[in-house]
Protein backbone atom coordinates (compact mmCIF):
# COMPACT_ATOMS: atom_id res chain seq x y z
CA UNK A 1 0.00 0.00 0.00
CA UNK A 2 1.41 3.20 -0.78
CA UNK A 3 0.79 5.63 1.61
CA UNK A 4 2.99 9.01 0.47
CA UNK A 5 1.19 12.40 -0.53
CA UNK A 6 1.28 12.59 -4.14
CA UNK A 7 2.78 15.55 -5.95
CA UNK A 8 -0.01 17.89 -5.53
CA UNK A 9 -0.79 17.13 -1.70
CA UNK A 10 2.93 17.95 -0.91
CA UNK A 11 2.71 21.17 -2.90
CA UNK A 12 0.06 21.97 -0.63
CA UNK A 13 1.34 21.59 2.26
CA UNK A 14 4.56 23.35 1.14
CA UNK A 15 1.84 26.81 0.52
CA UNK A 16 0.50 26.56 3.96
CA UNK A 17 3.65 26.23 5.59
CA UNK A 18 4.99 29.19 3.90
CA UNK A 19 2.40 31.13 4.33
CA UNK A 20 2.25 30.46 8.37
CA UNK A 21 5.53 31.04 8.27
CA UNK A 22 5.81 34.32 6.35
CA UNK A 23 2.24 36.17 6.86
CA UNK A 24 0.95 33.99 9.96
CA UNK A 25 4.12 33.76 13.06
CA UNK A 26 3.27 33.28 16.38
CA UNK A 27 3.27 37.49 16.72
CA UNK A 28 0.90 37.83 14.54
CA UNK A 29 -1.36 35.28 16.07
CA UNK A 30 -1.32 37.01 19.37
CA UNK A 31 -2.49 40.31 18.12
CA UNK A 32 -5.08 38.70 16.49
CA UNK A 33 -5.90 37.18 19.97
CA UNK A 34 -5.94 40.91 21.44
CA UNK A 35 -7.94 42.53 19.06
CA UNK A 36 -11.11 43.04 19.43
CA UNK A 37 -11.73 40.81 16.24
CA UNK A 38 -12.43 37.20 16.66
CA UNK A 39 -10.18 36.99 13.71
CA UNK A 40 -8.42 38.83 11.14
CA UNK A 41 -10.70 39.68 8.13
CA UNK A 42 -7.35 40.31 5.87
CA UNK A 43 -5.90 36.78 6.58
CA UNK A 44 -9.51 35.53 5.83
CA UNK A 45 -9.53 37.09 2.57
CA UNK A 46 -5.76 35.37 1.62
CA UNK A 47 -7.34 32.47 2.71
CA UNK A 48 -9.69 33.31 -0.49
CA UNK A 49 -7.34 34.06 -2.55
CA UNK A 50 -4.98 30.87 -1.70
CA UNK A 51 -8.00 28.87 -2.91
CA UNK A 52 -8.11 27.20 0.57
CA UNK A 53 -11.75 28.03 1.24
CA UNK A 54 -12.63 26.55 -1.80
CA UNK A 55 -10.85 23.05 -1.06
CA UNK A 56 -13.85 20.66 0.21
CA UNK A 57 -16.53 21.65 -1.85
CA UNK A 58 -17.81 20.10 -5.39
CA UNK A 59 -16.64 21.56 -8.64
CA UNK A 60 -20.36 21.68 -9.49
CA UNK A 61 -20.70 24.14 -6.43
CA UNK A 62 -17.85 25.97 -7.17
CA UNK A 63 -15.28 23.99 -5.68
CA UNK A 64 -11.83 22.24 -5.69
CA UNK A 65 -13.53 19.05 -5.19
CA UNK A 66 -10.72 17.72 -2.25
CA UNK A 67 -11.62 15.60 -0.04
CA UNK A 68 -10.41 14.54 3.60
CA UNK A 69 -6.75 14.16 2.67
CA UNK A 70 -6.10 17.91 1.54
CA UNK A 71 -8.40 18.96 4.58
CA UNK A 72 -6.26 16.73 6.98
CA UNK A 73 -3.08 18.37 5.40
CA UNK A 74 -4.22 21.70 5.82
CA UNK A 75 -5.26 21.22 9.45
CA UNK A 76 -2.08 19.54 10.65
CA UNK A 77 -0.26 22.78 9.69
CA UNK A 78 -3.17 24.99 11.08
CA UNK A 79 -2.54 23.30 14.17
CA UNK A 80 1.26 24.12 13.83
CA UNK A 81 0.53 27.27 13.42
CA UNK A 82 -2.22 27.83 15.76
CA UNK A 83 -4.32 29.60 13.43
CA UNK A 84 -7.61 30.74 15.07
CA UNK A 85 -9.27 31.99 11.65
CA UNK A 86 -12.55 30.28 11.89
CA UNK A 87 -12.21 27.50 9.02
CA UNK A 88 -13.60 24.32 10.66
CA UNK A 89 -16.97 26.18 11.27
CA UNK A 90 -17.28 28.14 8.11
CA UNK A 91 -16.02 25.98 5.40
CA UNK A 92 -16.09 22.26 7.26
CA UNK A 93 -19.16 22.08 9.66
CA UNK A 94 -21.57 24.55 7.59
CA UNK A 95 -20.08 24.39 4.05
CA UNK A 96 -19.57 21.02 3.49
CA UNK A 97 -23.12 20.11 5.44
CA UNK A 98 -24.66 22.35 2.21
CA UNK A 99 -22.45 20.73 -0.71
CA UNK A 100 -23.53 17.27 0.52
CA UNK A 101 -27.01 18.57 0.91
CA UNK A 102 -30.04 18.88 -1.71
CA UNK A 103 -31.10 22.35 -0.65
CA UNK A 104 -32.21 24.60 -3.84
CA UNK A 105 -29.92 27.57 -3.25
CA UNK A 106 -26.25 26.10 -1.51
CA UNK A 107 -24.48 27.21 -4.87
CA UNK A 108 -25.14 30.52 -3.97
CA UNK A 109 -24.21 30.49 -0.40
CA UNK A 110 -21.41 28.05 -1.43
CA UNK A 111 -19.75 30.90 -3.60
CA UNK A 112 -20.09 33.56 -0.85
CA UNK A 113 -18.17 31.40 1.53
CA UNK A 114 -15.47 30.32 -1.30
CA UNK A 115 -14.77 34.29 -1.91
CA UNK A 116 -14.62 34.76 1.52
CA UNK A 117 -17.77 37.20 1.79
CA UNK A 118 -19.79 34.76 4.25
CA UNK A 119 -19.57 33.01 7.59
CA UNK A 120 -21.94 30.29 8.17
CA UNK A 121 -22.61 27.97 11.70
CA UNK A 122 -23.51 25.20 12.19
CA UNK A 123 -25.97 25.47 15.55
CA UNK A 124 -26.10 21.10 16.43
CA UNK A 125 -24.80 21.17 20.33
CA UNK A 126 -26.94 21.89 23.73
CA UNK A 127 -25.99 21.67 26.85
CA UNK A 128 -27.13 18.73 28.99
CA UNK A 129 -27.35 16.65 25.73
CA UNK A 130 -23.91 15.11 25.85
CA UNK A 131 -22.59 14.13 22.87
CA UNK A 132 -25.91 13.26 21.23
CA UNK A 133 -26.95 15.67 18.66
CA UNK A 134 -29.71 13.26 16.84
CA UNK A 135 -32.78 14.44 19.74
CA UNK A 136 -31.73 18.11 19.97
CA UNK A 137 -34.83 19.78 22.63
CA UNK A 138 -34.68 22.74 19.60
CA UNK A 139 -38.03 21.95 17.94
CA UNK A 140 -40.45 23.24 15.23
CA UNK A 141 -43.83 23.70 16.35
CA UNK A 142 -47.21 23.23 14.79
CA UNK A 143 -47.33 26.86 13.89
CA UNK A 144 -44.08 26.31 12.41
CA UNK A 145 -42.15 28.42 15.04
CA UNK A 146 -38.34 27.65 16.21
CA UNK A 147 -37.85 27.46 19.96
CA UNK A 148 -34.70 26.40 21.95
CA UNK A 149 -31.12 27.43 22.78
CA UNK A 150 -27.96 26.08 21.33
CA UNK A 151 -24.76 26.25 23.24
CA UNK A 152 -20.73 26.34 22.12
CA UNK A 153 -21.86 27.83 18.11
CA UNK A 154 -18.20 27.90 16.75
CA UNK A 155 -18.19 31.64 15.27
CA UNK A 156 -21.59 32.08 16.23
CA UNK A 157 -21.12 35.61 16.46
CA UNK A 158 -19.95 36.64 12.63
CA UNK A 159 -22.30 34.45 10.74
CA UNK A 160 -24.55 35.71 8.84
CA UNK A 161 -26.17 32.66 8.39
CA UNK A 162 -27.23 29.90 10.91
CA UNK A 163 -27.84 25.98 10.23
CA UNK A 164 -30.16 24.90 13.31
CA UNK A 165 -30.69 21.10 14.09
CA UNK A 166 -34.11 20.45 15.83
CA UNK A 167 -36.90 18.29 15.92
CA UNK A 168 -40.19 18.34 14.52
CA UNK A 169 -43.49 15.75 14.76
CA UNK A 170 -40.27 13.81 16.47
CA UNK A 171 -38.20 13.58 13.03
CA UNK A 172 -34.66 15.45 13.15
CA UNK A 173 -34.69 18.55 10.93
CA UNK A 174 -31.98 21.07 9.82
CA UNK A 175 -32.86 24.32 8.79
CA UNK A 176 -30.82 28.18 7.90
CA UNK A 177 -31.80 31.25 9.11
CA UNK A 178 -30.67 34.34 9.08
CA UNK A 179 -28.86 35.19 12.07
CA UNK A 180 -30.10 38.86 12.25
CA UNK A 181 -34.15 37.23 12.39
CA UNK A 182 -36.39 38.15 14.94
CA UNK A 183 -36.01 36.45 17.83
CA UNK A 184 -32.54 35.40 17.51
CA UNK A 185 -30.49 36.33 20.36
CA UNK A 186 -26.90 35.91 19.99
CA UNK A 187 -24.26 35.66 23.46
CA UNK A 188 -20.74 35.30 22.50
CA UNK A 189 -17.69 34.40 24.40
CA UNK A 190 -14.21 33.62 24.14
CA UNK A 191 -13.04 30.01 24.48
CA UNK A 192 -9.65 28.65 26.22
CA UNK A 193 -7.34 28.57 22.52
CA UNK A 194 -8.62 32.26 21.80
CA UNK A 195 -11.55 31.49 19.22
CA UNK A 196 -15.41 32.89 19.44
CA UNK A 197 -17.83 30.72 20.52
CA UNK A 198 -21.92 31.98 20.89
CA UNK A 199 -24.81 30.65 22.87
CA UNK A 200 -28.04 31.24 20.60
CA UNK A 201 -31.74 31.35 21.50
CA UNK A 202 -34.41 31.18 19.21
CA UNK A 203 -37.98 32.48 20.37
CA UNK A 204 -40.46 32.11 17.99
CA UNK A 205 -38.47 32.39 15.02
CA UNK A 206 -40.65 31.88 12.12
CA UNK A 207 -39.54 28.70 9.97
CA UNK A 208 -40.83 28.73 6.49
CA UNK A 209 -40.23 25.28 3.45
CA UNK A 210 -37.66 27.27 1.71
CA UNK A 211 -35.43 27.48 5.09
CA UNK A 212 -35.64 23.41 5.63
CA UNK A 213 -32.13 21.86 3.85
CA UNK A 214 -33.08 18.45 5.18
CA UNK A 215 -35.42 16.07 7.50
CA UNK A 216 -35.62 12.76 9.07
CA UNK A 217 -32.82 10.07 7.60
CA UNK A 218 -31.35 12.27 5.63
CA UNK A 219 -30.52 14.92 8.10
CA UNK A 220 -29.25 12.26 10.70
CA UNK A 221 -27.15 11.03 7.66
CA UNK A 222 -25.68 14.71 6.72
CA UNK A 223 -25.01 15.61 10.66
CA UNK A 224 -23.08 12.46 11.34
CA UNK A 225 -21.00 12.70 7.93
CA UNK A 226 -19.98 16.54 8.54
CA UNK A 227 -19.52 15.88 12.63
CA UNK A 228 -17.14 12.77 11.57
CA UNK A 229 -15.31 14.83 9.00
CA UNK A 230 -14.78 18.07 11.21
CA UNK A 231 -13.86 15.34 14.27
CA UNK A 232 -11.34 14.14 11.68
CA UNK A 233 -10.04 18.19 10.77
CA UNK A 234 -9.60 18.58 14.65
CA UNK A 235 -7.26 15.45 14.90
CA UNK A 236 -5.30 16.28 12.41
CA UNK A 237 -4.85 19.84 14.17
CA UNK A 238 -3.74 17.85 17.15
CA UNK A 239 -1.43 16.17 15.43
CA UNK A 240 0.48 19.42 14.05
CA UNK A 241 0.28 20.26 17.46
CA UNK A 242 2.21 17.46 18.89
CA UNK A 243 4.84 17.86 16.74
CA UNK A 244 5.08 20.70 17.09
CA UNK A 245 5.11 20.42 20.41
CA UNK A 246 8.11 17.68 20.22
CA UNK A 247 10.29 19.82 18.09
CA UNK A 248 9.92 23.09 20.10
CA UNK A 249 10.40 21.14 22.83
CA UNK A 250 13.73 19.22 21.57
CA UNK A 251 15.03 22.79 20.51
CA UNK A 252 14.63 24.09 24.03
CA UNK A 253 16.35 21.59 25.84
CA UNK A 254 19.46 21.91 23.62
CA UNK A 255 19.95 25.34 24.18
CA UNK A 256 18.97 25.38 28.35
CA UNK A 257 22.40 24.73 29.99
CA UNK A 258 22.25 23.22 33.35
CA UNK A 259 25.32 21.95 35.36
CA UNK A 260 27.46 23.21 32.03
CA UNK A 261 25.78 20.93 29.86
CA UNK A 262 22.66 21.43 27.97
CA UNK A 263 19.59 19.79 29.53
CA UNK A 264 18.70 17.36 26.36
CA UNK A 265 21.86 15.26 27.22
CA UNK A 266 20.05 14.16 30.58
CA UNK A 267 18.41 10.63 30.03
CA UNK A 268 15.71 11.34 31.86
CA UNK A 269 14.89 13.64 29.80
CA UNK A 270 15.63 12.33 26.52
CA UNK A 271 13.68 9.46 27.38
CA UNK A 272 10.51 11.65 28.10
CA UNK A 273 11.35 13.33 24.34
CA UNK A 274 11.50 10.03 23.25
CA UNK A 275 8.42 9.15 24.31
CA UNK A 276 6.64 12.76 22.85
CA UNK A 277 7.45 11.29 19.82
CA UNK A 278 6.28 7.83 19.41
CA UNK A 279 2.77 9.61 20.75
CA UNK A 280 3.45 11.70 17.82
CA UNK A 281 4.16 9.08 15.55
CA UNK A 282 1.33 6.86 16.37
CA UNK A 283 -1.26 9.81 16.05
CA UNK A 284 -0.12 9.90 12.70
CA UNK A 285 -0.50 6.48 11.90
CA UNK A 286 -3.80 6.66 13.01
CA UNK A 287 -4.91 9.95 11.02
CA UNK A 288 -3.49 8.27 8.29
CA UNK A 289 -5.76 5.08 8.55
CA UNK A 290 -8.69 7.55 9.39
CA UNK A 291 -8.37 9.70 6.27
CA UNK A 292 -8.25 7.24 4.12
CA UNK A 293 -11.33 5.40 5.57
CA UNK A 294 -12.83 9.14 5.69
CA UNK A 295 -11.84 9.65 1.79
CA UNK A 296 -12.93 5.73 0.30
CA UNK A 297 -16.54 6.57 2.34
CA UNK A 298 -16.49 3.00 3.99
CA UNK A 299 -18.38 1.49 6.68
CA UNK A 300 -15.95 1.32 9.07
CA UNK A 301 -15.49 5.04 8.94
CA UNK A 302 -17.09 6.59 11.78
CA UNK A 303 -14.84 3.90 14.17
CA UNK A 304 -11.54 4.64 12.42
CA UNK A 305 -12.11 7.94 13.34
CA UNK A 306 -13.53 7.81 16.83
CA UNK A 307 -10.53 5.58 17.84
CA UNK A 308 -8.22 8.32 16.28
CA UNK A 309 -9.99 11.20 17.95
CA UNK A 310 -10.17 8.79 21.17
CA UNK A 311 -5.75 8.59 21.23
CA UNK A 312 -5.65 12.24 20.37
CA UNK A 313 -7.65 13.27 23.38
CA UNK A 314 -4.86 11.39 25.63
CA UNK A 315 -1.45 11.47 23.90
CA UNK A 316 -1.87 15.16 22.37
CA UNK A 317 -3.04 16.53 26.22
CA UNK A 318 0.01 14.26 27.76
CA UNK A 319 2.25 15.63 25.00
CA UNK A 320 1.32 19.48 25.51
CA UNK A 321 1.97 18.59 29.35
CA UNK A 322 5.45 16.96 28.83
CA UNK A 323 6.14 20.18 26.63
CA UNK A 324 5.09 22.76 29.34
CA UNK A 325 7.34 20.97 31.95
CA UNK A 326 10.24 20.23 30.08
CA UNK A 327 10.34 23.80 29.22
CA UNK A 328 9.80 24.64 32.92
CA UNK A 329 8.08 28.21 34.11
CA UNK A 330 8.32 29.58 30.30
CA UNK A 331 6.34 26.75 29.33
CA UNK A 332 3.28 28.38 31.00
CA UNK A 333 4.15 31.92 29.80
CA UNK A 334 1.94 34.20 27.48
CA UNK A 335 5.03 34.93 25.56
CA UNK A 336 5.88 31.08 24.02
CA UNK A 337 4.07 29.04 21.64
CA UNK A 338 4.31 26.12 23.85
CA UNK A 339 1.70 26.68 26.51
CA UNK A 340 -1.11 27.77 23.57
CA UNK A 341 -0.44 23.92 22.74
CA UNK A 342 -1.85 22.59 26.09
CA UNK A 343 -5.13 25.35 25.65
CA UNK A 344 -5.60 23.75 21.92
CA UNK A 345 -5.17 20.40 23.23
CA UNK A 346 -7.75 20.82 25.85
CA UNK A 347 -10.14 22.30 23.52
CA UNK A 348 -9.58 19.85 20.84
CA UNK A 349 -10.32 16.88 23.17
CA UNK A 350 -14.01 18.98 24.40
CA UNK A 351 -14.91 18.98 20.87
CA UNK A 352 -17.35 16.24 18.96
CA UNK A 353 -16.87 14.09 22.00
CA UNK A 354 -13.67 13.81 24.29
CA UNK A 355 -11.48 10.80 24.22
CA UNK A 356 -13.51 8.77 26.73
CA UNK A 357 -16.91 9.04 24.59
CA UNK A 358 -14.98 8.02 21.70
CA UNK A 359 -13.66 5.04 23.55
CA UNK A 360 -17.00 3.83 24.35
CA UNK A 361 -18.22 4.31 20.93
CA UNK A 362 -16.18 1.63 19.37
CA UNK A 363 -16.46 -0.73 22.36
Amino acid sequence: MNLDYNEEQNMLREQIQKFCESEYDFYKREEIVKSSDDFDKNVWNLFAEQGWLSMPFSEESGGLGFGAIELSILFEEFGKALVIEPYLATVVLSGALLDKSNYATKTDLIEKICSGEMHISLAYAEANKSYDYSSPNTTIDANNYLNGTKTLVLNGANAEKLIVSCTKDEQLYLVIIDSSAQGVSINSFATIDGQSCSEISFENVQIEDSNVIASGDNAIHLLNDVINLATLCVSAEAVGCMESCYLKTLEYTKGREQFGQPISNFQVLQHRMVDMFIESELSKSLLIKAMLEVTNNSDDMYKHVSALKSYIGKSGKLSAKEAVQLHGGMGVSEEMMIGHYLKKMISIDALFGNADFHLKKIA
